[in-house]
Parts: C-alpha cells; structure tokens; sequence
C-alpha cells in the first residue's frame, strides 16, 4: 500500500476583522494568519476497496467522512474520478475548539497527501479551490505562511514572513463557538478594527514589537463577561513576562503572545503551563 506521513501546522491569527453580513448569512472577513511549528501527524494510506477510515486515538473525535481529514478525502476522489479510498491517522497535538483551525489543517494535510500519491500534477491553487467546500480555513491552511484572508477566507494574499520570534500558545479549559460568536457580532458596534496598512509595514521592516502592538481581533469585544476576563487574564500573564503583544486567535478562546526573547518566553510557558495544561511554546513555521 502506498501511504504517506506529513504534518499540519496550527495557524494563528495576528488579526480577526468582520467587514460586514453578507446576502447569504456569511460574513466578509478580513485577517491576518500565520503558521506555527505546532502541528498534527497525519499518515495518510490508500486503500483499494474505496472506503475512508480516519482513526484519532486518544480523542472522541469524529471518525470517517464526519471528520473533515475525511471529507477532504471524499472532495478530492470526485475530483480526480477515482475512489480507491484511504485510511487516515491523525496524531493530534493541536487543542480542538481552539481558533487554530486545527480540523482544517487536517483536511488540507489530507488534500496534500492525496496530491503526492495519486495526482502529482494538480496545482496548489486547485487544491484550494477543492479547500473552499470543505471548511473556511482549508485554503488557507494549504497555502501556510503568512497570508490575508478575505471574504470567507478563501481569497487570500501573501504577506511578509514572520520576523523570528518565540510564540506561547494557551488554551483556557473552556470552549468558544464560533457561530454563536458570529451570532452575537453586530458590525457597526464594533470599536476597534486591525490597522493592516501597519501591520504589513512592520512584517516587512521585520518590526516584531509595532507588528505585535497592530493585532487585533475584534471577537474580543463580543465575550461574555467570564469569557473576557478568563482571556484578558492570560493576555496580562503573557504581556507581564515581556510579550511584545497577545490576541485570542480565530473565534477562541486560545491566546497567544509573541516573545523575541526566547527566555522570556520560556518564562511565560512555564508559568502558563502549571495553570493551563493546554500551554505551547512554538514559533513561526518556516516559509517555503
């Protein structure tokens, strides 16, 4: 049996903008992600008798096509015409409800999977054209690097890389959901929205403390009071220990903060660590 093993980075949000409700119940969104070296283990094995088997140990996680590693799996068959199906390992180390897109890296690591042992030729654009029915962050998450998204967050850009720096990623015990987050927006209450035109400026002077002081996430003003000041706790650990900045990535509740000096950073895990077991040290994954 052919079978492949790959990784699927995490993806941050240095910044989360909601332009508007669109006709269709969608919102126009406008953000800025990135890639980390925290990532899922995927095997990805072709099977001849047309099923799709995904397994999760460890997890209760949605097996088969109820998974999107599967559903991946599903769109690119009717893509190419074919279905020998496949049997899909995920070994997970991205937290899940976590705003780090961490079923869509999965789906798209399956995508890329399926490329390299079936269809070599296909383009990485066609890819994320087969991402877009799959989930919001699947074109994303094959692309990688640092990118704007829009629209849904399938128009995307590429921007800057990353200057070096030290990411502390923490997860508090309880969950977001993102509709009811959305449900909850009301644009034109929204105080304060991403400054890109800064942004982009520091991720090419490779300005980590002006870039880390230009994220924003604009679901931070839509929290419940709890919600908030669980967040808000963590933001001030991370700040005290000498993050240039920290944001809620995606619809949460995960907070991270940008460090350029990597004993800080450690620092800052450290103490994370003991009261939010869902704690990681990462840094920007490399760019191709």
């Amino acid at each position: 049996m052919k079978e492949l093993t790959l990784t699927a980075p995490a993806k941050l949000n240095l910044t989360l903008d909601i332009l508007r409700r669109r006709a269709d119940g969608y919102h126009d969104l406008k953000m800025v992600m990135i890639s980390v070296d925290l990532g899922d283990t995927l095997t990805v094995r072709l099977r001849e008798d047309g099923r799709i088997l995904v397994r999760v140990p460890g997890t209760d996680l949605p097996q088969g096509e109820d998974n999107l590693a599967g559903r991946a799996a599903r769109v690119f068959f009717d893509k190419i015409g074919a279905a020998p199906g496949a049997e899909i390992t995920i070994e997970k180390r991205i937290p899940a409800q976590a705003g780090m897109a961490g079923g869509s890296a999965d789906a798209a690591a399956v995508l890329r999977a399926l490329r390299t042992l079936l269809r070599p030729a296909l383009t990485d654009r066609e890819l994320e054209t087969m991402g877009v029915g799959i989930g919001s962050d699947v074109p994303y998450c094959i692309r990688g690097g640092t990118a704007l998204a829009e629209g849904r967050g399938e128009r995307l850009t590429n921007w800057p890389p990353m200057p070096p720096c030290q990411i502390v990623v923490c997860k508090p015990e309880f969950g977001l959901s993102t509709p009811e987050l959305f449900g909850r927006v009301r644009v034109e209450k929204l105080r304060t929205h991403p400054d890109h035109e800064a942004l982009h400026a520091a991720l090419l002077g490779k300005d980590l403390r002006t870039m880390a002081e230009s994220m924003v996430n604009v679901f931070e003003e839509v929290l419940t009071p709890q919600e908030a000041k669980t967040i808000g706790d963590i933001k001030t650990r991370l700040l005290f220990f000498g993050a240039a900045g920290a944001v809620m990535t995606g619809s949460g509740p995960t907070v991270f903060g940008l460090f350029d000096d990597g004993a800080a950073a450690r620092r800052a895990f450290d103490a994370l660590k003991t009261m939010y077991p869902q704690t990681f040290l990462t840094r920007p994954a490399p760019e191709v």
